[in-house]
């Protein structure tokens, strides 16, 4: 922590966020929020936190896949406000919208809110975080001045270098009657750099503010993903969230969304594919505290090879939210028999008057949908291939940020051509 930059506040809050971590073991698979998980073979001795503006530490350019696809979303996002956020904790920011301001909090000397407001600490790697963050990041965004383009704000987290451990942070605040787009991106990481990231994001939807919010992670099939998604949706106000899981070893996101006040709405998505020996690892919780609020969850994956999958889900209805309506589907595409999913949904309800489901399904490529392809001439590859890619499509229409969907579409299809060559070479092997 002594190489880290910032104010008396924040060293402060390094220092107490660092005792609690030291204080508190680190999560088990004991524990049902970590069930299913790899937790257990986590080692932080192999990693080392990464000085701010230690050039040394910082992460190489993504390469293959991860490249093309970052580069091809910044295309498509042209006339955003850029941020990025290095591995070594520096910031530069390119582009500007008069709603949009941002704050590095290294170089704040009276925070506004303190961090961790929102997510709180629920484990000691989140603790970590706090501890270790070079550089928290701060997007505020205003209601946008009549007949302006609405802003769009891309942060661009750099990171994998072999070796680190990095800890994003970032919060975004939403005014009352905002309205506002931003994307989060996670890319680095070699094929070989063995790293470990552990970000942190905590939105804040005022009321009858509207966000859109995207997490894309497109790290190297090496590197650790730690991350927690928090957020906070006010009277009458919108979030709609997704995440966006392609790269990583053991990638695993939990998002906890709290609907705080009345006519809250929280619309959660994701798509994840995992190839090789990739696992993709999802925890969620729809916290419904106060009355007449919605939530509707969507999470769609595909595993093929050896690759796994986890979701975990809660919804969660404290007494005096009467009149709830929340909604869980996760469903998860088998490719090859090596693959495998677990899927458990979960229902706590304090409360009457409420309307909850939830759904979950793990399967290979339907038959009847095979079968009606094949009967009109499609080749078996060909339409395996469409199932897989249609079966992801119906998220992806659904994302807040349509300028996305083209360039995911893409680098869905190249995982699905990288996941057929895995294969054959597994298979070959074995014969």
């Amino acid at each position: 922590m002594a190489g880290l930059p910032g104010p008396a506040w924040l060293s402060t809050a390094r220092t107490a966020a660092f005792e609690r971590f030291s204080a508190t073991p680190l999560p088990t698979e004991a524990a049902e929020e970590w069930r299913y998980s790899r937790i257990a073979e986590l080692d932080l001795e192999r990693f080392a936190p990464v000085s701010h503006g230690e050039q040394a530490g910082a992460a190489a350019p993504p390469a293959g896949l991860s490249a093309d696809v970052l580069e091809a979303l910044l295309l498509a996002l042209a006339g955003a406000v850029v941020v990025e956020v290095g591995g070594d904790g520096t910031v530069a920011v390119t582009g500007a919208h008069p709603a949009v301001s941002v704050t590095d909090l290294s170089g704040v000397d009276a925070p506004e809110a303190p961090l961790g407001a929102i997510a709180g600490e629920p484990d000691s790697l989140v603790s970590l975080n706090l501890a270790l963050s070079s550089a928290p990041v701060v997007i505020d965004v205003e209601r946008t001045p009549d007949g302006d383009e609405l802003p769009t704000v891309v942060v661009v987290h750099r990171v994998g270098a072999p070796g680190a451990a990095v800890f994003p942070r970032l919060l975004v605040r939403v005014a009352r009657n905002a309205d506002a787009s931003v994307v989060e991106v996670l890319a680095g990481g070699g094929e070989d750099d063995e790293s470990l990231v552990v970000p942190v994001t905590e939105l804040e939807v005022g009321d009858a503010g509207r966000l859109g919010y995207v997490h894309v992670q497109l790290l190297g099939h090496k590197v650790w993903q730690l991350a927690l998604h928090s957020s906070s949706v006010g009277r009458d106000a919108t979030l709609t969230s997704a995440a966006i899981s392609l790269g990583g070893d053991y990638a695993r996101v939990r998002t906890d969304s709290s609907l705080v006040a009345p006519g809250g709405t929280s619309k959660l998505l994701a798509v994840y594919f995992a190839d090789g020996h990739q696992m993709h690892d999802l925890r969620t919780k729809q916290d419904h505290r106060a009355r007449q609020t919605t939530s509707d969850l969507y999470f769609k994956g595909v595993v093929a090879n050896r690759s796994r999958s986890v979701y975990t889900g809660l919804i969660r209805v404290e007494k005096g939210a009467r009149g709830t309506n929340a909604f869980q589907t996760n469903r998860n595409l088998v490719l090859h028999e090596g693959a495998h999913a677990d899927s458990v949904p979960n229902l706590e309800i304090e409360d009457n008057d409420v309307s909850c489901s939830h759904a979950s399904a793990v399967g290979p490529v339907d038959a009847d949908q095979l079968f009606y392809l094949e009967s009109r001439g499609v080749p078996t590859e060909s339409a395996e291939r469409l199932i897989a890619l249609g079966f992801l499509d119906e998220v992806l229409d659904r994302l807040p940020t349509p300028a996305l969907v083209a360039p995911l579409r893409l680098a869905l299809a190249a995982k699905l051509d990288e996941a057929e060559r895995i294969e054959t070479a597994m298979t070959g092997v074995q014969e």
